[in-house]
């Protein structure tokens, strides 16, 4: 398929195309991009949900548009069909998740799509909950909805990583990022950080915390950092993840930043100290969540946190340091996806470790990444990469 021009593409209009039995598909690919760019709009809003986005379409053109908000709202479909109204009868319905046909904390999307007389479904990705998992499908072609299935499945599936991983394994989706130096350094021998990379990069984090549910740091960072972990776009824009620091024995200042700045997220502290005793009270008082969890290795056992995490209907872990925290998701191979910054500088051997130890004493052993990929963002370079055990 030839590329399309912005205004071809804000305008909502297909490309010509040859037809062949009613359905092209490049026109299908063309308004499915669109439904996954009305998805984007609800990530990190929607956990437990996945994000999803509809366009409607009829005669070659878009009648309707919708995404899921946030959970407990109207899905996707619902959205579209009602902001169509009448229009929406003998329109085809694009969707990057295929439709759900149980009753939640909203009504089925299948009766709703039935009940709005849409003549032709279209949807991307298949719905692993068990509570969907092909039966929308099913219901809408027993009452004579045609329904195709696979189109751009790669990139809607990619969208919902973090929920599909939460529904099939029980953990979310962890993402570590890290900015380092050229030659691996995520600061001097004195611990100073600020600033490894540049402004661009910065704002881009800034963006990804507002598109995951949790951030994620270690005792060490928020003592040595004292971080805020929220989002801060231009505008006072974007939504703060959950802020969670682990502290196995409760030996930081409850005045830190991160427990005393305002914020609508929850802050947490995991720990294996008792939440009722003496330790835990400072952090209580200053509205911070205590979670006692189990013990591995005399510290808070990770898979038992993310655990938790993903029962909280939080699907997307950010991990932003230190090198300890880093070390230990990836030998235990917790995280899905690396996220490294390398700024053109050099700090030399006496600067810290990004990753802390691996336990890597012969090359044939060490973690090898999948998927490598890199991109220029200001003066740094954002490398990317699947990591060992991801789901």
């Amino acid at each position: 398929m030839r590329l399309l021009t912005r205004a071809r593409l804000q305008a909502g209009r297909a490309p010509r195309a040859k037809r062949t039995a009613d359905f092209d598909q490049a026109v299908a690919e063309f308004f499915m991009r669109l439904a996954l760019e009305e998805a984007a709009k609800g990530l990190g809003r929607t956990s437990p949900n996945p994000a999803v986005g509809v366009v409607l379409v009829k005669s070659g053109r878009i009648i309707a548009r919708g995404y899921h908000r946030r959970a407990g709202t109207a899905h996707a479909e619902v959205v579209a069909l009602e902001s169509a109204g009448s229009k929406a009868r003998g329109a085809d319905l694009y969707t990057t998740l295929e439709p759900c046909d149980h009753y939640g904390r909203t009504p089925p999307c299948s009766q709703a799509i039935l009940d709005a007389g849409v003549r032709r479904v279209i949807s991307a990705s298949s719905d692993p909950n068990p509570k969907v998992n092909g039966k929308g499908i099913s219901r809408l072609r027993r009452a004579g909805v045609e329904v195709l299935t696979g189109v751009l499945v790669e990139e809607a599936d990619r969208l919902n990583r973090p929920f599909f991983k939460a529904m099939t394994t029980g953990l979310p989706y962890v993402s570590l990022k890290a900015a380092v130096t050229l030659d691996g350094k995520l600061a001097t021998a004195t611990g100073d950080s600020r600033w490894v990379t540049g402004e661009q990069a910065r704002a881009w984090v800034h963006r990804l915390r507002d598109q995951v549910d949790v951030i994620l740091v270690g005792a060490n960072t928020a003592r040595r950092d004292n971080p805020q972990l929220t989002t801060r776009l231009p505008g006072g824009e974007g939504k703060d993840p959950v802020r969670v620091v682990v502290d196995s024995r409760l030996r930081l200042p409850a005045t830190l930043t991160v427990f005393t700045q305002r914020s609508p997220a929850r802050t947490v502290v995991a720990t294996l100290e008792d939440p009722a005793g003496r330790k835990a009270k400072r952090f209580l008082a200053a509205g911070v969540d205590v979670w006692q969890l189990p013990e591995k290795k005399d510290q808070v056992d990770l898979e038992a946190l993310m655990r938790r995490l993903a029962k909280e209907g939080l699907n997307h872990v950010l991990v932003e340091g230190g090198a300890e925290m880093y070390g230990s998701f990836l030998r235990e191979e917790l995280a899905d996806e690396l996220l490294l910054f390398v700024a053109p500088k050099l700090i030399g051997g006496e600067g810290l470790s990004w990753s802390g130890s691996l336990g890597v004493k012969q090359m044939a052993r060490a973690l090898t990444v999948s998927a490598l990929s890199y991109e220029q963002v200001g003066e740094d370079l954002l490398l990317r990469a699947r990591l060992p055990g991801s789901r």
